[in-house]
C-alpha cells in the first residue's frame, strides 16, 4: 500500500522545504517540492493520504539511539524487547542499539542473533545487539573477541561495548580495541575509570559530583590515548563535563594523523537537566544516574559542542529500572519516548539549533556512525523509516502515558514542546495517534 504524505514540511540533514512525499515498497518512491503534480493527490489504488496542508507538521527520517538497554533477556520487571520496541516506536526512533548488561550478557554472536530475529518478527523497530568487550564483562577475556571475523558478524553487531562499566586493566583494554580493529566495529566507551585522583576524592569523603567528574574526564584522557595507539574508532558515550568535551575537542585534531576515528554522544538529558533536577529527585535515589547531571556551565559547554559539531550525536542512554530499583539508588533515566521532545525543547525551541540540525544529530550522524547507507535522510529510495512530529505541540509528561514498563524519567511532571504524531517503519505505520485525523484511502 501506498503512504502519501501532501503538503508536510520535510526536514532531514540537508533540506528544510514544504512538499510531498510518496512511500512505496518499503522505500520513499517520490519527493515533490513547492510544486505537487495534480495527479498525485488524484492518485488511485491501495493508498492512505495525509493531508498536511494548513499544519506545521514535519516529517523526517526516524531517528536512530545508539545507546539505549533492553534488559531482555533477563530483567523482564524492567522491560522486555516487545516493551521497548514499542517505546522506541512511539519515540520516533526506526533503529536502535541496545547494550549488552543483559542477562546472560550478550557476548556471542548467537545471543545477538537471537534478540535481533526476535526484533525482526515484531517489526517495530531495526536492532543491533551490541557485543560486550569482554568475556562475560568481567573484564578479563577477549578470546570471544578473537574468535570472530568480520564476515562471520555480517550486519548482526555494528558497535562493540562495555557499557555501564569500565575496562580496568590496560592490557585487556588493549587487546579489545586491537580486536575492533581488525573487525572494522567501532568501540562505544563508557568513560567511568577514576584512577588515583578520583579514588582519593571518594576517601576524603569529597561529593559524588566532585569524583564522578573526575572519573569521566580521566577516563576519556585514558582511552583517547588508547584509541590514538590501537588505531580504533572510539565513540565517547554520553559526555558529560565541560573537560570532556575540550579534550575530546583537542584529539579531534590530531585523530586523522593518528590513525584513528573519534565520535561521542550526549544524552537528552545531560543536554535538558542540571543537577538542580538531581536534588528535587533525591540523589542517591530517583535523581541518579551515569553520568551524574550536570551543571549549567557544563550544559553550555555541551551545546557548544553539539552546534559546532564536536559532539557528533544525540543517543538516550535508555536504562528502565523498576521503582524499587531506584528507591535503592539504580542508576539510569529511561528516554526513547521524551528524547524529540526534551531536544526540541531544549535547543531548537531555544534557538540553539535548528530542526536540521536536531536530524542530523538523531538520525544522519548515528547512521553513518553505523554505517547504515539506506537511512538517516529524506531522498528517493531511501528506507520509509520515517517519522511526522508537530514541533508546536505542547504536553506534560505523565507516567502512566509510558510504553516503557518502567518510568524512571527525570522528564515526568514538566512541560515539553515538541510531540511524535506517527512513525513508519519500512513503509508500515508502526505508531500512530492520528487515527481521528481525516485521511482518504484508494
Amino acid at each position: 500500500m501506498k503512504l502519501i504524505f501532501h503538503q508536510v514540511r520535510l526536514v532531514d540533514h540537508s533540506m528544510d522545504r514544504r512538499g510531498s512525499l510518496v512511500v512505496e515498497d518499503g522505500h520513499i518512491r517520490e519527493i515533490h517540492i513547492d510544486e505537487v503534480p495534480a495527479d498525485l493527490a488524484k492518485a488511485g489504488g491501495a493508498a492512505i493520504h495525509i493531508d498536511c496542508s494548513g499544519t506545521d507538521w514535519v516529517l523526517m527520517p526516524a531517528f536512530v539511539d545508539l545507546h539505549a538497554h533492553f534488559r531482555d533477556p533477563g530483567f523482564p520487571e524492567k522491560e522486555s524487547l516487545e516493551s521497548a520496541s514499542l517505546a522506541a516506536a512511539s519515540g520516533g526512533f526506526g533503529t536502535v542499539v541496545c547494550m549488552a548488561n543483559t542477562k546472560p550478557v550478550i557476548d556471542n554472536l548467537d545471543l545477538a542473533r537471537k534478540l535481533q530475529s526476535r526484533a525482526e518478527r515484531l517489526g517495530l523497530i531495526d536492532l543491533f545487539p551490541v557485543l560486550a568487550l569482554s568475556r562475560n564483562m568481567e573484564g578479563h577475556d577477549t578470546g570471544h573477541l578473537e574468535a570472530l571475523d568480520a564476515k562471520t558478524i555480517g550486519g548482526t553487531v555494528r558497535l562493540l561495548s562495555e557499557d555501564g562499566k569500565d575496562v580496568a586493566d590496560d592490557r585487556v583494554l588493549r587487546k579489545a580495541l586491537h580486536e575492533a580493529r581488525r573487525l572494522g566495529l567501532p568501540v562505544s566507551y563508557h568513560c567511568d575509570w577514576g584512577g588515583k585522583e578520583a579514588e582519593d576524592a571518594k576517601k576524603a569523603g569529597l561529593p559524588r559530583c566532585i569524583w564522578s567528574r573526575l572519573e569521566e574526564n580521566l577516563a576519556t584522557e585514558r582511552v583517547l590515548a588508547l584509541a590514538a595507539e590501537t588505531g580504533v574508532h572510539i565513540h565517547i558515550a554520553h559526555v558529560s563535563t565541560k573537560e570532556a568535551v575540550e579534550l575530546i575537542r583537542r584529539a579531534r585534531k590530531g585523530s586523522a594523523a593518528q590513525g584513528f576515528r573519534l565520535t561521542c554522544e550526549a544524552t537528552p538529558h545531560h543536554l535538558a537537566c542540571t543537577e538542580e533536577i538531581v536534588d528535587q529527585l533525591g540523589p542517591e535515589s530517583y535523581g541518579r544516574v551515569n553520568p551524574p547531571l550536570r551543571t549549567a556551565a557544563d550544559i553550555g559547554a555541551l551545546i557548544e559542542a553539539v552546534q559546532s559539531g564536536i559532539i557528533d550525536a544525540i543517543a538516550t542512554d535508555h536504562a528502565p529500572h523498576t521503582e524499587a530499583d531506584k528507591a535503592q539508588g539504580a542508576p539510569g533515566f529511561i528516554g526513547l519516548e521524551t528524547a524529540f521532545a526534551a531536544c526540541h525543547t531544549a535547543l531548537v525551541a531555544e534557538r540553539h539549533l535548528s530542526l536540521k540540525k536536531l536530524s542530523a544529530l538523531m538520525s544522519r550522524n548515528p547512521s553513518r556512525i553505523l554505517r547504515l547507507e539506506d537511512r538517516g535522510f529524506l531522498a528517493p529510495w531511501a528506507r520509509a523509516d520515517l517519522v511526522l512530529v508537530d514541533p508546536s505541540a505542547e504536553w506534560t509528561v505523565q507516567k502512566e502515558d509510558f510504553k516503557s514498563r518502567s518510568s524512571n524519567s527525570p522528564f515526568i511532571g514538566q512541560r515539553l514542546q515538541g510531540r511524535v504524531l506517527m512513525t513508519i517503519h519500512r513503509g508500515n505505520i508502526v505508531y500512530d495517534t492520528l487515527t481521528n485525523y481525516p485521511r482518504r484511502i484508494g
